[in-house]
């Protein structure tokens, strides 16, 4: 028996930009049942309902109307449209609706009830709490909190990425129907050796040095609290660099932080761009004295899973989300007044202060942290573990 799955929200396959369409293409693609047949809706500025195949996945396009941050609830709709149309005129029993995201909130009512007159089910990974992202208005906060509760309420399951967002969903909407499967990550480790070309390329051209660095990985963003990252490693006494890996270049939050920190004055704090060769990123993270997560509105980031797959040394932003992720394999730092700071862990410093005490540590001491991160990450969040829990939900087994 085929089981349908349309998997509507993510921006399409290949996976070209953030953590849901990493999520597809690794789900698809990583397919342990022959007998799921999957549909992905595929953003498009130029094509309308034109269908290709991805890795023997069914690919289709839409093409909304450039309407502004209105574009993206237009896609969503769009998508369930042309979803339901194909249910019909292929004549599919059971669907699966994996909606990714909260975009549509006060409209999903509509839409779960035509996915059930065709017999299908809704389901909904909320992704973190939208609604706190600073770059957002109120006006597109407010509504964003609006769109949770709706989808919140209306969906058959919530499917949380994060112990921290089930939780949260459970509270804030009593009776939600919800479960927890973790986002993966890869655990391969990089090809590359010291000497390769490429490699010693990378290091020369920033004059950084293996195991001499602190490392950030991340999406430039305020919420990921570079500045605070910044400002403590400035206080900090560590020789060591700072090694800042994202799309800084032409982007105003770099000026921002550049006045209000006077970064430029460390000689330390060295901002690298981007990096895209993933098995030369591998080797940076692998190589890292410490990598420094900051990320503050909750999921399961993966970045830092991978930071736990590659870094033995990771000191993580003392919230919630991130302790039910790394548990104690981390050092944890603070930053004052904290909405949803985790009071688990008890005399948390600030990331200066920890960055003083762990530059001291051996070599033993940070493949310590590394042994139980791996432990972590090969017991909870391998692709092939994620991959099975999302079939298992996909043909009513799980």
């Amino acid at each position: 028996m085929q089981h349908h799955v349309f998997i509507i929200g993510s921006r399409g396959l290949p996976a070209n930009y953030g953590g849901f369409e990493t999520f597809v293409e690794n789900l698809v693609t990583r397919r342990i049942n022959p007998d799921i047949v999957y549909h992905v809706a595929c953003l498009s500025d130029d094509e309308h309902h034109s269908h290709k195949d991805f890795h023997g996945v069914d690919c289709f396009t839409i093409k909304p109307p450039a309407i502004g941050p209105a574009r993206v609830i237009a896609y969503d709709m769009m998508a369930l449209n042309y979803s339901l149309r194909l249910v019909k005129e292929q004549n599919i029993e059971h669907p699966v609706f994996c909606i990714l995201g909260n975009t549509i909130g006060p409209l999903v009512a509509w839409y779960a009830r035509l996915i059930h007159q065709v017999g299908g089910t809704l389901l909904v990974n909320p992704d973190g709490l939208e609604f706190k992202r600073s770059k957002w208005s109120k006006p597109v906060r407010a509504y964003l909190k609006f769109a949770e509760k709706c989808m919140a309420r209306t969906a058959d399951l919530i499917v949380s990425d994060n112990i921290g967002i089930q939780e949260y969903m459970e509270h804030t909407y009593p009776g939600v129907k919800s479960t927890f499967i973790a986002y993966g990550t890869d655990t391969v480790p990089s090809t590359l050796e010291t000497n390769d070309t490429k490699v010693r390329e990378w290091f020369d051209a920033h004059n950084v040095t293996e195991h001499e660095y602190y490392l950030i990985v991340g999406r430039f963003v305020p919420e990921n609290n570079y500045e605070s990252m910044i400002r403590e490693f400035m206080a900090s006494q560590t020789n060591r660099d700072l090694v800042i890996i994202c799309n800084h270049e032409g982007n105003a939050y770099y000026d921002y932080l550049r006045e209000v920190t006077a970064f430029d004055s460390d000689s330390r704090i060295k901002f690298v761009g981007t990096v895209y060769d993933k098995d030369l990123l591998t080797y940076i993270r692998e190589n890292a004295f410490a990598y420094i997560h900051g990320h503050s509105v909750g999921g399961t980031n993966p970045g830092l899973l991978e930071a736990l797959s590659y870094t033995d040394l990771n000191l993580v932003l003392d919230v919630t989300f991130n302790h039910s992720v790394a548990q104690n394999a981390c050092e944890y730092w603070k930053i004052d007044n904290m909405d949803d700071a985790h009071e688990a862990v008890e005399d948390v410093q600030y990331l200066h202060d920890v960055i003083n005490r762990v530059d001291e540590f051996s070599r033993v001491e940070r493949q310590t942290y590394g042994a139980q991160a791996k432990y972590i990450i090969g017991r909870d969040y391998t692709w092939e573990k994620i991959i099975g829990q999302y079939e298992g939900l996909f043909t009513h087994e799980g």
